[in-house]
């Protein structure tokens, strides 16, 4: 469930909402407050400034919409043998050791710091997400007593998958994440 304080919500907008806030803070200041006050009026803006300053960081990194499309049109034309040797590299850059599965319900266990995570990705390319899968994918980590898993898809993930995805909190990778994850090995092959 997405958070649904002020700061969350402005840290999802775009960065200039944050801007217009601080300054219309300051300019409240400036004409409501005494001038030996209107520095501590004006502070009130400064966690919008913040705000601004990540939230424009954050947007100046993402890549375009067009870049993502292109990576998920790219990705959808791989093979499964490409796929998941990209999923591995991705994976391994980030400090992962990552061990493949013959299993039906998982593909990779990911291990990091002590803790393992459960990766299914063999079914990147279905069209539609449902809950089954993600049944199949909890009962194995239950059955590694794994701590987590990690479910990646490039279609659309059902209204019941994605409750119990949600209520047995297993990630659910997809669209601009995953073009976001895969981007650097994919630009260097």
């Amino acid at each position: 469930m997405a958070e649904k304080s002020l700061f969350a919500i402005l840290l999802r907008s775009p960065w200039w909402i944050s801007l217009v806030i601080a300054l219309g803070l300051g300019l409240a200041a400036a004409a409501l407050l005494p001038p030996k006050y209107f520095f501590f009026g004006a502070m009130g803006g400064l966690p919008f400034l913040v705000i601004t300053v990540i939230a424009g960081y954050r947007q100046f990194k993402a890549p375009s919409t067009a870049h993502v499309a292109g990576t998920l049109a790219q990705l959808a034309t791989m093979s499964w043998r490409d796929f998941s040797s990209a999923m591995e590299q991705a994976y391994v850059r980030q400090g992962y050791e990552v061990a493949r599965l013959d299993g039906a319900a998982a593909d990779f266990v990911l291990s990091k710091s002590g803790g393992t995570t459960l990766l299914c990705c063999k079914r990147w390319k279905a069209a539609r997400l449902g809950v089954e899968v993600l049944e199949s994918l909890e009962a194995a980590r239950a059955a590694r007593k794994a701590d987590g898993c990690l479910f990646v898809t490039l279609g659309e993930v059902s209204d019941k998958a994605r409750e119990f995805a949600v209520d047995h909190r297993i990630g659910v990778m997809q669209g601009t994440d995953l073009a976001q994850f895969l981007r650097p090995v994919l630009a260097a092959k």
